[in-house]
């Protein structure tokens, strides 16, 4: 087999399609070339061995203090030498401040987007073979050099002949044959060294690096990309806060992306932000709730949201690039995120272990009753903290904790999430070190499972407010609360839904529930209501009453006529 009918096959022969992962038809490949794993791993080998014997001896020597900057530097320079698969690695390491020391991370995090750039002229010549015309005839002005230079390719400043300002993405040259044989060789490796490492996976090793690659080949091809960007600008179309670029598909290509400028300032560039008259606050609240809406509604997200791919406009909007590396989420998954978080607003330690089985963190067969102590331990005081004291990195170092005391694991895709989170909170805190996430977070939760748009949102709210067959009026007082600290929230429509849902069919448990909670325990619970009439009492005004109950009964009716 040559190397472009390999490359074919991945393609599934047809070379206007999206490339896939494969990971049997890539280990076929190189099984029948052993002489390419055997010079790509003496090189790596070669290299990672020289600067661990640097580590011992630094040790040894006691200079470890003295070259630590060295050290940190020297590791970013072998992962940009060993190529794009390892630079990705470096990556995904830079936003575990968990797991990697900070003079490490600090040198780490300039993988993101203090990468050597290629040849200019390589460059162009990429360009005129994937578009197929002169780059001057595809656009009127290009930059003579890269202004940015990151894993996988770099970015040109151009204007096309119709007058847009856009950025034209090049990928760099030979990218496939690396990134193969270096997954290839992951894989392989991975079969020795994992009985050797101190981790609890709760899976095989190999299909860590098997998602790995599925990413991977995912983000070098910039077709996938360009769908991914459409995608995402379609679920955030009625949003003003975010800002999508839009994608020029007649000068785009598997190697070649050209989409519009943005301009903005990158969300680590602080002097701008300042400069710009913009609200640090409030770019972090937009940050926060655009990233809940991709997980909680619309279930796409974008799985690596660094500095280098955050952009506050002036007008106050968060734009997004880059979108190689996202993930899509079931809508079970996303209600079950939702309600575990309303669980640990809630204290709800017991429920919020049946979340984590749900969510793939604990095996069914797990027995969470010595696990809720430790859950309670870990997160018991997060809902109090700002976010300088609670955060994912802290929740992060418990929960690495944990894991070797019970039967945790972190599912691939979660893997993703955390990385996400871990990325956007870093952002957070480095903008504002007190701001507090649970202000942000909290009320969205609480205003997505009160308006229960879908039925499994709904089932989710009802799980929240019963427990033991007992209606929790103080929960129900708690989500009103929190939901109305969220300027988005109207009281009104939600109550609207909530009297539209009452009266159907699907209503009918609710509606006996509420009853008997309203007389359980031998009395009538008046001060539950009056508590409950005196939080929602400033947002009923007549008028706004009288109108939202002619909808519920106008929409209860029109359910009627169509059943």
């Amino acid at each position: 087999m040559t190397y472009s009918s390999f490359i074919a096959s991945l393609r599934g022969q047809e070379s206007d399609s999206i490339l896939k992962y494969d990971a049997n038809a890539i280990a076929r490949y190189y099984n029948n070339r052993p002489w390419l794993g055997l010079f790509r791993s003496f090189k790596i080998v070669s290299l990672f061995v020289v600067f661990v014997l640097q580590l011992l001896f630094d040790k040894w020597l006691k200079r470890e203090e003295k070259n630590k900057l060295k050290r940190a530097e020297r590791l970013r320079n072998i992962l940009t030498k060993l190529g794009a698969t390892f630079i990705k690695v470096g990556q995904a390491l830079s936003t575990r401040p968990d797991l990697i020391r900070p003079d490490f991370l600090d040198e780490l995090i300039k993988l993101q987007d203090q990468l050597p750039p290629f040849n200019n002229q390589t460059a162009f010549e990429i360009i005129e073979r994937e578009l197929d015309m002169p780059v001057n005839q595809a656009y009127r002005e290009i930059s003579p050099n890269p202004i940015a230079a990151a894993s996988l390719g770099q970015v040109y400043r151009a204007v096309l002949h119709t007058g847009e300002d856009v950025a034209v993405k090049v990928q760099r040259p030979n990218l496939l044959p690396v990134i193969t044989l270096d997954l290839y060789l992951m894989r392989l490796g991975s079969k020795w060294i994992a009985p050797f490492l101190p981790l609890n996976l709760g899976h095989d090793l190999g299909l860590i690096v098997d998602e790995f690659g599925i990413k991977l080949f995912e983000e070098i091809d910039y077709v996938n990309e360009g769908r991914n960007a459409e995608k995402f600008a379609a679920n955030f179309r009625n949003d003003d806060d975010v800002k999508v670029p839009c994608i020029y598909w007649r000068y785009t290509n598997h190697k070649v992306l050209t989409l519009e400028w943005i301009n903005g300032c990158k969300l680590n560039d602080f002097d701008a932000i300042r400069a710009a008259g913009l609200d640090p606050n409030d770019i972090i609240k937009v940050g926060v709730t655009s990233g809940l809406r991709q997980l909680l509604e619309h279930g796409f997200f974008h799985a690596d949201p660094h500095p280098g791919n955050l952009f506050a406009m002036a007008d106050g909007k968060m734009a997004y690039v880059d979108f190689g590396m996202m993930d899509q989420l079931d809508e079970d998954t996303k209600e079950t995120i939702a309600s575990s978080v309303v669980q640990l607003i809630n204290g709800d330690y017991p429920a919020l272990a049946r979340d984590f089985v749900d969510l793939g963190f604990l095996t069914p067969e797990t027995d969470i009753n010595p696990i809720i102590p430790a859950l309670e331990r870990v997160l018991g005081n997060a809902v109090g903290q700002s976010v300088g004291d609670f955060n994912f990195k802290t929740i992060t170092d418990d929960f690495s904790e944990m894991m070797y005391e019970y039967p945790f694991r972190v599912p691939a895709k979660f893997a993703l999430i955390i990385r996400s989170l871990v990325t956007q909170e870093g952002l957070a805190l480095s903008l504002n070190p007190d701001f507090r996430i649970v202000e942000v977070s909290f009320p969205y939760i609480s205003r997505r499972l009160l308006t229960g748009e879908s039925p499994g949102m709904r089932r989710r709210l009802l799980e929240v407010l019963f427990k033991d067959d007992k209606f929790q009026w103080k929960r129900l007082e708690n989500m009103i609360a929190i939901a109305r600290s969220d300027h988005k929230f109207d009281l009104l429509p939600t109550a609207g839904l909530g009297f539209q849902f009452l009266v159907s069919e699907e209503g009918e448990y609710l509606r006996r529930q509420i009853i008997s909670a309203l007389v359980e325990d031998d009395r009538l619970h008046t001060k539950e209501v009056h508590r409950l009439w005196e939080l929602v009492q400033p947002d009923l005004k007549p008028s706004k009453i009288f109108d939202v109950a002619v909808n519920a009964i106008k929409n209860f009716s029109f359910d009627l006529v169509k059943s």
